[in-house]
C-alpha cells in the first residue's frame, strides 16, 4: 500500500490512476492516523511553495512526515513541488520547507542569448548521475518524462542528485537522500517511462 498525501495541492487521481495501471494499491489521504500506518509515501505537489507549506501545517500532517521520513525512515517520494519542499527553503517565498536535503530552489534565470520560456513546460531528457539507483533500475534505455516547473532544486552536496536534465543548462531533476527520493518531473504524465519509475519506487 502506497499512502498518497493529500494538502490540496497535487494530481492526486493522476498519480492513483498511474499506480493503479501498475497494480498497486494506493490510498489517499490527509490524516494523521493513516500516515501514521504509512510504510510508503508519496508527496506531490503542483503550485506555490509557500501555499503547500502552510496548507501542510494547517492541516497538521508536518510533524508525522519528519516522523515518517526521519524516525521510521520509510520511503518517501517526492513529486515536483513535492520533492522541492524537501529543501531548505525556496526563492519563490519565505517559508521553510522540510529541510530533508541540505537544499535552495531557484528560479530558472538564463543569459540575454537564451531565448526559452518559464515555465519549464514538456517533454526533456533525463540523465541519471546515479543509474545504479532504485527509481532508475530495470530503466528504459532512454529517459524521457514530462515537466511543469518554472524553479528547480540547487543541492548542497552533488551526492544527493540522482539525474540530470538540461534547460538552458542543467539542473538537478531528481535526488535521494536515503529513503527520501524526489523527482522535478510527473511520472504520473510520463507514459511508460513514468510507470518504471513507479514501479521501481514500488520495489524499494
Amino acid at each position: 500500500m502506497i499512502t498518497i498525501v493529500d494538502y490540496g495541492m497535487g494530481n492526486l487521481s493522476s498519480i492513483q490512476n498511474m499506480l493503479n495501471r501498475i497494480g498497486q494499491e494506493s490510498l489517499i489521504t490527509d490524516r494523521v492516523e493513516e500516515l501514521s500506518k504509512a510504510n510508503k509515501i508519496i508527496l506531490p505537489g503542483v503550485g506555490a511553495f509557500d501555499s503547500a507549506v502552510q496548507s501542510i501545517h494547517n492541516k497538521g500532517i508536518w510533524e508525522i512526515l519528519n516522523h515518517k521520513a526521519l524516525t521510521e525512515r520509510i520511503p518517501i517520494l517526492g513529486i515536483c513541488l513535492g520533492m522541492q519542499l524537501f529543501a531548505n527553503n525556496s526563492e519563490e517565498g519565505t517559508e521553510q520547507g522540510l529541510g530533508w536535503i541540505d537544499a535552495e530552489v531557484k528560479k530558472f534565470r538564463f543569459n540575454s542569448s537564451i531565448k526559452l520560456k518559464i515555465p519549464h513546460m514538456g517533454w526533456n531528457d533525463v540523465s541519471p548521475i546515479k543509474p545504479e539507483h532504485s527509481l532508475f533500475k530495470k530503466a528504459l534505455s532512454q529517459q524521457r518524462f514530462y515537466f511543469v516547473h518554472g524553479y528547480h532544486i540547487v543541492c548542497q552536496s552533488k551526492i544527493d542528485t540522482i539525474a540530470t536534465a538540461h534547460y538552458g543548462y542543467e539542473f538537478t531533476c531528481a535526488v535521494a537522500k536515503g529513503n527520501i527520493m524526489g523527482v522535478q518531473f510527473h511520472p504520473e504524465k510520463s507514459h511508460t517511462f513514468g510507470m518504471n519509475l513507479l514501479q521501481n519506487f514500488c520495489l524499494i
